[in-house]
């Protein structure tokens, strides 16, 4: 049968250096999709949900990828993804976040289309960069309950779903970043997340609504037979990458309780000696045993020269980074009051 939606492509924040770019984006199928509103129905958002999960790739597309001087045509994988370190080839990036315009080039049976995004090169002044799990760490999910989780997902949108208390402010402090959520960010935040790439829209657009700052949105793809909320593996391997790329900067980890940031965060640690400053896990478990099990990983962060502070809200991973001079202790008021 003949399926008359179009093809689009879709552009994801990428990150980089003065030499080099990832470029990431997805080619799908255009469901007409519109953006999320606080008036909008369950129905509605369950109808705006379903599409971005029923929305088909177009395998192997053709993508024209264009970013300071650069123009080089990708490949997309056979679930439509574009995935590629660009080389600027003897040319240099400036700091800040780059403009990436993708193009979906024409072929049989599909039309060339236009997208716009952006590559964050961190500012030579970032002091560290920020690497935080979204669900049930910035963004409340309820992953210890699969159906609440689950109506979460379904039912709401970006302007529906809620952050924690103080977690907009308390990131802007890390980013360094004024309170009016301005587009400056010295010290580079990356969101690295098992929620799938089909979401990205609803991630970005809530991160923007709610003033939390803009950074790279790391996302899987959710393949059958695969837990939607656990994937260690692909946080392991996209810290490793971000690293990676920037050998010379010290980083700050936030995640949660509910599922494997603890663990996962302190062989990052082992792995990468020196290079981890703090780890902020939120408290959303409450279990005894859960919590028997964080302290012993924070007794061995310790010991690899590191901190793990599981926090029970935001306020207390913030009073912390003050002390320990990675915030303006002057933040915490705001903190505190955005908390309340």
């Amino acid at each position: 049968m003949f399926d008359p939606e179009p093809y689009h492509v879709v552009g994801y924040r990428g990150y980089g250096t003065s030499s080099r770019a990832l470029v990431l984006g997805r080619v799908l199928q255009d469901e007409g999709i519109v953006p999320g509103d606080a008036k909008h129905s369950t129905w509605q958002n369950l109808v705006s949900t379903l599409k971005r999960i029923e929305s088909d790739p177009l395998p192997h597309a053709r993508v024209r990828a264009a970013f300071s001087g650069v123009n080089r045509v990708l490949l997309a994988d056979d679930e439509g993804f574009v995935r590629h370190w660009v080389s600027l080839d003897g040319a240099s990036m400036p700091a800040g976040w780059q403009p990436l315009e993708l193009e979906l080039m024409a072929q049989r049976g599909v039309q060339s289309r236009l997208a716009t995004s952006e590559i964050l090169v961190p500012s030579p002044l970032a002091k560290f960069g920020v690497v935080s799990d979204l669900d049930d760490t910035v963004l409340q999910s309820k992953v210890t309950s699969v159906l609440r989780a689950a109506r979460l997902l379904l039912l709401e949108n970006a302007r529906t779903r809620l952050p924690f208390p103080g977690v907009a402010a308390f990131y802007r402090a890390l980013a360094n970043v004024s309170p009016s959520g301005g587009s400056a960010v010295q010290n580079p935040v990356f969101y690295v997340s098992s929620n799938a790439w089909n979401m990205y829209d609803v991630v970005a657009d809530f991160l923007e609504h709610q003033r939390i700052p803009r950074g790279p949105v790391l996302l899987r793809d959710w393949d059958l037979g695969q837990s939607p909320f656990k994937n260690a593996e692909h946080k392991k391997r996209q810290i490793h990458e971000i690293l990676d790329t920037y050998p010379a900067l010290p980083f700050i980890l936030v995640g949660d309780s509910a599922q494997e940031d603890p663990e996962i965060y302190c062989d990052v640690v082992r792995s990468y000696p020196g290079r981890i400053l703090a780890i902020y896990i939120r408290d959303v478990s409450r279990q005894p045993e859960r919590s028997r099990t964080i302290n012993e990983l924070a007794q061995r962060a310790s010991d690899d020269g590191s901190s793990l502070v599981l926090a029970p809200d935001t306020i207390a991973a913030a009073r912390h980074a003050a002390e320990r001079g990675f915030i303006d202790p002057k933040t915490l008021g705001e903190i505190a009051a955005e908390k309340q």
